[in-house]
């Protein structure tokens, strides 16, 4: 990665000259490099994959009733601008026989939110994810994200907020099990 960094900090030390920002002004000496590190952070998710993620930490349990974490914070970069996303997202599954260790949940999202995106498909990949790994009886992921790229260009509308959701299994079917997991994390 020290190569990609040194890169970043490159095309960095390029952008900022090519935008008429002095190089030499004290604030801006190490951008670059910090700039550089930012990126390594923020798109960390290409380098992981699930099952290090996960860990081994799935685990047979008889439970069929609903399990959620919810208000799990995230933040992205919007694959069309570079610019930040953020918000909650709310995970929920209907177990088989598998359970996942209630930690990996915000991590999976993790994982997926540290690349380069758009909330519909983080919503998807998070919701497909769980139901490749555990293969419950349904999976329910609602996303809720307030986007720079509206707020800061484009249209700025400073209040909106994007909602996505991902229902797979009962969560489609069921009315009533939808119901019982929107109920959970509206409260």
């Amino acid at each position: 990665m020290d190569n990609k960094l040194s890169k970043i900090e490159s095309l960095t030390s390029e952008l900022l000259d090519l935008i008429g920002e002095d190089l030499n002004r004290e604030g801006i000496k190490k951008t670059p490099f910090r700039v550089a590190k930012s990126w390594e952070f923020f798109s960390q998710g290409y380098r992981k994959k699930v099952d290090d993620v996960i860990n081994d930490a799935i685990f047979n349990e008889k439970s069929k009733d609903l399990i959620v974490v919810r208000d799990i914070e995230f933040f992205s970069l919007c694959e069309h601008h570079m610019i930040p996303f953020f918000g909650r997202a709310h995970v929920g599954y209907l177990p088989n026989g598998k359970i996942i260790g209630l930690s990996k949940i915000p991590r999976i999202v993790d994982l997926f939110s540290r690349r380069l995106q758009v909330q519909e498909r983080l919503t998807d990949q998070i919701a497909n994810t769980i139901q490749e790994v555990l293969e419950p009886i349904g999976v329910a992921v609602v996303m809720e994200g307030r986007h720079l790229c509206m707020q800061m260009r484009g249209v700025e509308k400073q209040n909106s907020l994007a909602s996505t959701s991902a229902m797979l299994g009962q969560f489609r079917k069921s009315a009533e099990t939808r119901s019982e997991f929107l109920s959970i994390i509206s409260k």
